[in-house]
């Protein structure tokens, strides 16, 4: 692949996931990384410096470098700068949630449209090669239970729980089950911020599948753990080792049944499905109207919780 050939990309915010994604781009060949932009200029500046490549504290000092950017700024600032990026003719891939706001995310997707730009959100475990083999395996799911648990973290402070870890799940469950939520029970509790720092979640779906989500950011440790219960068997997802199990549902503990799954990082396969969709002028995986629809019904489940 030639250097004319290759998507032109900025990265917008280098805190840990913008330094994952230029650490990736560094050597993808679907991509030129051209330059990085932090308001923190010594953080862009060490990080450009890294992968050689040119660094700024404003965004907007890199319009005329590329073809595409990746936004993992805080929450709040997503929609200003997707909104300028989207109207300026580049594709976006923004770090969930896609916006601070329904409304704003409602204007994106819109203007993604308008402007026949790809806009796709970061929700990163659809990518992840259980959940892929997953999607081929379950055909009628009855009943679902999803545990994310993790350590406190600073730099999600700007969203609670729900918007920082419960999304991904939620987004995952809208992705297999196809189905609208008929009714939402939801409660969350303060613990070390002024935000929900821990929720549960009970969705029933019109078809009668019922999901039951714990998210929390103060556990000690990392679980990324998926149940799906079907009539006569239930699978047994592990994110963090990529791992499917399918357990039988007749009492035959011999019949367990270990996937085999190709494990890979999933920020590598999702920013090449975004390179892939730019090319081809797809929509791909998680466009920006899944991951509003997966805001939407985060904001529900925040919305039954503080009532």
């Amino acid at each position: 692949m030639t250097k004319t050939d290759k998507i032109k990309v900025g990265i917008i915010g280098v805190g840990y996931l913008g330094t994952q994604h230029a650490r990736i781009l560094s050597y993808l060949e679907e991509a030129d990384l051209k330059a990085v932009v932090d308001i923190d200029f010594n953080k862009a500046m060490q990080i450009g410096n890294r992968h050689n490549v040119k660094y700024y504290q404003n965004f907007e000092d890199i319009l005329d470098e590329i073809d595409a950017g990746i936004i993992a700024t805080p929450t709040s600032e997503h929609f200003k700068i997707a909104d300028r990026l989207l109207r300026e003719g580049k594709s976006v891939l923004v770090e969930k949630p896609i916006t601070q706001t329904i409304d704003e995310g409602e204007k994106l997707v819109a203007l993604a449209e308008k402007t026949g730009t790809i806009l796709q959100v970061g929700h990163l475990e659809r990518f992840n090669p259980a959940v892929e083999a997953l999607e081929d395996l379950i055909s009628e799911p009855r009943f679902i239970e999803v545990q994310r648990l993790g350590s406190f973290s600073a730099r999600s402070l700007d969203i609670d729980v729900v918007l920082d870890l419960m999304i991904h799940d939620l987004d995952i469950i809208l992705s297999l089950i196809n189905d609208e939520v008929k009714t939402i029970r939801s409660s969350g509790i303060h613990v070390l911020s002024d935000k929900i720092d821990v929720a549960n979640a009970r969705l029933e779906f019109e078809s009668g599948c019922v999901a039951t989500l714990i998210a929390s950011r103060v556990h000690q440790g990392k679980v990324r753990k998926l149940r799906i219960f079907e009539p006569t068997s239930y699978y047994s997802i592990d994110y963090i080792d990529q791992e499917v199990k399918i357990f039988p549902l007749n009492g035959m503990q011999t019949d367990i049944k270990n996937v085999k799954i190709q494990k890979e990082e999933p920020l590598k396969k999702e920013l090449q499905n975004f390179f892939h969709c730019i090319k081809k002028g797809e929509t791909g995986k998680v466009s920006g109207s899944e991951g509003l629809r997966a805001l939407k019904l985060a904001y529900k489940v925040i919305e039954e919780a503080e009532t």
